[in-house]
Parts: C-alpha cells; structure tokens; sequence
C-alpha cells in the first residue's frame, strides 16, 4: 500500500529534467499507486515548471552566460534546443506537441519549452501544444508501465 511520501516523491520526480512523467509514470507503477492517481500526479508535476521555462529562460540564459562558471552550460542548453528545433520549426504548434508527446531520450515538456522559448512561439500556443503532449505521453508512459507491471504480477 502506498503512502503519501510515494505519492509526494512521484510528483517531485516529475518536475525534474530529463525524468519528467517518462520516468516518473514508471517510478509510481513500481510503488503501486493506482495508474489515474499517477497519471495526475505527474502531469500536474510535469506542467507545473513549463510556465516559468516559456517565460523566463531566456533572461536565465543571458545571465548565465555573463557568469563564467554558467556560461558553458547556457551554451550547450541553447545547442541542444536550436539542434532539436528543426524538428519542431517544420510544423510549429503541431510539431512542438509531437516533440513532447513521444516518449524518447531527449524529448520532454523541459525541452520543448526550452525550443518553444528561443523559438519565440507565442505562449498560449506553445502552452496548449506542450499540454497535450504531456497529456499524450502520460497516456503512453502509464499504458507501457502498468501493462508491463500487471504483467510481471501475472507471472507471480
């Protein structure tokens, strides 16, 4: 049975980079919280961030790279959303929520706002688009995760 620092520790791993809801959707399956519970929980978590990414990564970044320390980071940041931009520059909205919303290394609602920012996409659309690519691999990542996890209890 869980209890409330599994659900606690699940929405905080879904607020991190590069874990988000792909790795926090198969965290919560292991700690047996019950799949609609865990699907909200991490993309409330995994949404919660994308508003101040959309709106303030651009000024971070410009402070980053005055400090010598930061700078390095700043740079490969803006390398790694301007390589991952082609992808999404094709089809705008449409291409930005097929970013977010397929569930491979690299992708994610952190990178594709970090894109949608220095794209410069205006931030209701960029805002919906990432939503429903959340919204979609959530779906995803808990469809992969409970089936494997119930499938492993049928072994039992």
């Amino acid at each position: 049975m869980p209890g409330f620092l599994d659900y606690l520790t699940t929405f905080l791993w879904s607020m991190v980079p590069v874990v988000e809801l792909r790795g926090a959707i198969p965290w919560g399956a292991a700690h047996h919280l019950a799949w609609h519970t865990n699907y909200a929980l991490c993309v409330v978590g995994n949404l919660l961030p994308i508003p101040f990414i959309l709106l303030f990564i651009r000024a971070i970044l410009g402070w980053m790279k005055g400090v010598p320390k930061l700078a390095k980071i700043a740079l490969w940041l803006e390398a790694k959303a301007d390589k991952k931009s082609d992808r999404v520059n094709r089809f705008a909205a449409l291409g930005l929520f097929l970013f977010v919303a397929i569930p491979l290394p690299g992708t994610g609602a952190w990178t594709g706002a970090l894109v949608a920012a220095l794209m410069e996409m205006r931030l209701h659309r960029s805002l919906l688009s990432i939503l429903a690519g959340v919204l979609v691999a959530g779906l995803i990542m808990t469809g992969i995760s409970y089936g494997f996890i119930g499938f492993l209890d049928f072994l039992k």
